[in-house]
């Protein structure tokens, strides 16, 4: 038998009410050896149950907390696993097509690319719009005489389009951007660069890999012969609420945004004036907007904007009770399942 060379580590995206459909998705269309690590941070007792039992019938590697863990948390704690050439890293809300790890595998092979993303689709149906082409995802700096301004540079390729309108144009290139909903990394660059920064808790942590990986001397490739859908929500169910709160939290994304700022040494310009004051705007759309859709049958732009601020009392009331228990929950709930 052939030893794997790529470890799969799926971790929570924002829900649980998918992890059924993007788990045999996996196990359906992938034609090469791999293990899979699957990080379950606290998934509601019927989703658990499913784990659980897929892991004794696939043989695979079990991590349960039963606390909610932030994205790069989550994902590194499934590397610690990892010992194979290459991991990759998927969300629990993405579908895959059939083969589409071997493209990934021979791009690294053929490009001795650090990083290779797949062509991500978005929503469905599945396959046919797409999310993230490849990108650009670097610091530039803004000199104005002696005035210095360093900025960070962010832009996804091909967001919305049609991947049958495009498919002649994308060919596999370098590129700057590949994001976390899925992606290829060859493991060795971990020794260089330490784990995934754990302090950028929800948001622009892919930004923050792929400059880490650039300046690291690493390469970041598009290979679109890999195509995968990721499919948010709404809708969600009840029990995907809470954590969907806690992961689109205010708090999370002002530790994220200020912790990326820091670290990169970032003027605080209109990148993030501008993500200030849009805080909370997936729960809105997410929570808010279907909930007063589906109460009076129509969009009711003043109600909305009337709930804003009850939704801003309760998601700062859930992040505070969860930081008290975050403690006490991670000395005692890490319960990895070793199923070989």
């Amino acid at each position: 038998m052939i030893d794997p060379q790529v470890t799969i580590v799926v971790s929570p995206r924002e829900r649980f009410s998918f992890a059924r459909e993007s788990l045999e998705s996996i196990y359906a269309h992938t034609e090469i050896p791999f293990r899979l690590v699957y990080v379950d941070g606290g998934s509601p007792a019927e989703v658990r149950r499913y784990l659980e039992a897929q892991a004794d019938k696939q043989g695979f590697h079990l991590i349960r907390t039963n606390h909610y863990l932030s994205p790069n948390h989550a994902r590194n704690l499934g590397l610690a696993q990892v010992d194979t050439q290459y991991v990759v890293f998927i969300d629990n809300d993405v579908v895959v097509t059939p083969g589409w790890l071997n493209p990934l595998v021979q791009c690294a092979q053929d490009t001795g690319a650090t990083l290779i993303s797949p062509l991500i689709c978005q929503g469905t149906p599945v396959h046919e719009e797409i999310h993230c082409a490849g990108g650009e995802a670097h610091i530039w700096l803004d000199t104005k005489g002696e005035n210095v301004k360093r900025r960070v540079r962010e832009k996804i390729y091909s967001q919305g389009r049609q991947v049958a309108a495009l498919r002649d144009q994308l060919k596999q290139e370098q590129t700057e951007l590949a994001e976390f909903h899925c992606m290829l990394v060859r493991r060795s660059i971990f020794e260089q660069i330490g784990p995934l920064d754990e302090a950028i808790m929800n948001t622009r942590e892919h930004v923050d890999f792929c400059i880490t990986v650039t300046q690291a001397g690493g390469t970041v490739y598009l290979e679109p012969l890999s195509v995968v859908t990721y499919v948010p929500g709404p809708p969600l169910k009840w029990s995907d609420i809470p954590f969907y709160m806690l992961r689109w939290s205010d708090a999370w994304e002002l530790t994220s945004l200020h912790r990326f700022r820091d670290k990169w040494d970032l003027t605080e310009d209109e990148f993030f004036k501008n993500r200030y004051k849009r805080l909370g705007w997936r729960r809105q759309m997410t929570l808010i907007r279907p909930l007063v859709r589906r109460a009076f049958g129509r969009p009711r732009p003043k109600l909305e904007k009337a709930l804003l601020p009850i939704d801003k009392v309760l998601n700062r009331y859930l992040t505070d009770r969860y930081a008290r228990t975050q403690f006490q929950s991670s000395q005692a709930a890490v319960t990895p399942s070793s199923i070989t």
